[in-house]
């Protein structure tokens, strides 16, 4: 994991929901799409993070299962689900549902939740870093517990993203319950994130190469592309916020994709 991917290039978008009214957001999830555009994903917030920070705003999961009916091919997900706003049974249900209306595409997203306003608006208890992350620690084999116990059955075993970089507990859980780990800094810092994290699957006896590594991207791809690639990096995610969704730098992102997989 610490030499370039044999994993093909993946591109994805971070469609935000703040700001835009919905028919937008539907639109733009469509152009993405047809773009050619491999993961699209919201985030789970209740506010917007960005401009006004009490503008325009969509909720996450209800948005994900319009999107599994609207989308055909496209894999859908939230980068990334807050664990504090769900009870982890109810959460995989949930996933299992959105899988079976998609046919297949979910990625769940997961992290232990960081944005107090969220918590304080919609009332929830927002702890501590550690006291969110012990909890998305229990978590864990709860939804995956519950996944195995849902009828019917999920479609496929659902491809598990956690988000996030501490070094101690997050990369932890990923070495133990993830299928790919979402990173952010630059080249550096993931690379050496990415050997801590096979560190931890050495620990816990699994291949790191099992683990997708991604990254957010805000840079143009022949900027930053080859050497996160060198580190490992297989898909790479960019991002466009409301009210009007930019996909510029995503497409030459997808023209880069198509590039490095030819």
């Amino acid at each position: 994991m610490s030499s370039a991917s044999t994993r093909p290039v993946r591109v994805g978008l971070q469609l935000q929901p703040e700001h835009a009214d919905y028919r937008t957001i539907r639109e733009t999830a469509a152009r993405a799409e047809d773009l050619g555009v491999d993961v699209l994903f919201n985030w789970d917030h209740f506010f917007p993070l960005h401009g006004d920070p009490d503008g325009q705003h969509f909720e996450c999961w209800t948005m994900l299962a319009a999107w599994a009916e609207q989308t055909s091919r496209v894999e859908i997900g939230a980068l990334v689900t807050c664990n504090s706003y769900r009870n982890p049974e109810l959460l995989a249900d949930m996933a299992r549902t959105v899988d079976h209306i998609s046919g297949g595409r979910l990625v769940l997203g997961l992290g232990a939740g960081w944005f107090e306003k969220d918590y304080t608006e919609y009332g929830y208890e927002f702890g501590t870093a550690g006291s969110r992350l012990a909890d998305l620690a229990e978590a864990l084999p709860r939804i995956e517990n519950r996944l195995g116990k849902l009828n019917p059955a999920p479609t496929r075993d659902i491809p598990v993203l956690i988000g996030g970089g501490g070094e101690k507990k997050t990369l932890k859980l990923v070495a133990r319950h993830a299928d790919i780990w979402h990173g952010f800094g630059d080249a550096d810092v993931i690379e050496r994130k990415v050997g801590i994290l096979r560190q931890h699957c050495a620990d816990v006896g699994r291949d790191p190469a099992e683990i997708e590594i991604s990254t957010g991207v805000t840079a143009e791809p022949d900027e930053v592309g080859p050497r996160l690639r060198e580190r490992g990096v297989s898909l790479f995610i960019a991002e466009a916020n409301g009210p009007d969704y930019d996909l510029t730098l995503l497409e030459r992102w997808l023209k880069w994709r198509d590039a490095q997989n030819s």
